[in-house]
């Protein structure tokens, strides 16, 4: 009888957060499930660790059809790492992380705490997706994505994934019958136009939100922004060396030494 592959679970919204509760559903189909993720929100992190404070984990009981879950006072990254160096007496077969409220496509991805949860685990060797709904709805609902959820964790469990790469999920908000397919794609060119929301507290002092207004600057139809405005899931394969290799014979060619 084959081993039930054994999956990590981990998120950036929480570890109570309704998104990633039904990715632990859909992963408790597939085999034996370990959670850690943060004990609060921690979006937009990136791939921030905790160096200068102390990390506190406790087990905690929310699914009785888990028995190793686990919330982390610190990052998604720490919660990753934490997992891999401390409670697994193994590498897992397959990395999690989502399903995150909200979108991460197109230039998302470098702020995105679920996306470097899953880079994270890529790096330390393990296959991994980021799962995302284009939704912030803390009660979004997230039925329409478990059967596509369970369809790709599959496929990557079978097949594996290219060194150095993870992917990044994104799902439109839409029901299940509506949704037209998974599309491969590349991560669309676009920007948040940022500015600052200037205010005064009681006491007159000045403080700041950041806000602004995300702004697509890619017109093809090959991106994660087309596929999602389109009705489908976008699918972009992310590679976590940056090295921008097109860029060295250029930089080569430059006066750098005597």
């Amino acid at each position: 009888m084959n081993k039930k592959p054994l999956i990590l679970v981990t998120n950036d919204d929480g570890i109570s957060a309704p998104g990633i509760r039904a990715l632990i559903s859909v992963m408790k189909e597939i085999g034996d499930v370990v959670v850690v993720a943060p004990d609060s929100p921690q979006s937009a992190t990136g791939h921030a660790i905790t160096i200068n404070n102390t990390l506190f984990i406790n087990k905690v009981d929310i699914d009785p059809d888990v028995e190793q879950e686990y919330s982390c006072s610190g990052t998604p990254v720490d919660s990753v790492k934490f997992a891999v160096h401390e409670i697994l007496k193994r590498k897992p077969d397959l990395c999690v992380s989502g399903v995150n409220h909200g979108s991460n496509s197109s230039i998302n991805v470098i702020y995105s705490g679920t996306l470097s949860a899953a880079v994270e685990a890529g790096i330390e060797g393990i296959p991994a997706i980021g799962f995302s709904l284009l939704d912030y709805d803390w009660n979004a609902d997230f039925e329409p994505t478990k059967p596509f959820i369970k369809k790709i964790a599959l496929e990557v469990l079978n097949n594996g994934l290219p060194e150095g790469v993870i992917l990044n999920v994104n799902f439109p908000k839409l029901k299940e019958k509506d949704i037209k397919g998974i599309k491969v794609c590349r991560q669309a060119k676009a920007i948040w136009e940022e500015r600052f929301d200037k205010r005064k507290n009681p006491q007159g002092r000045e403080y700041y939100w950041l806000t602004g207004e995300f702004v697509n600057l890619d017109k093809g139809n090959d991106t994660d922004e087309w596929a999602l405005a389109n009705g489908y899931i976008s699918l972009v394969p992310v590679q976590f060396d940056l090295t921008a290799h097109h860029a060295m014979q250029i930089i080569n060619n430059w006066k750098l030494n005597p």
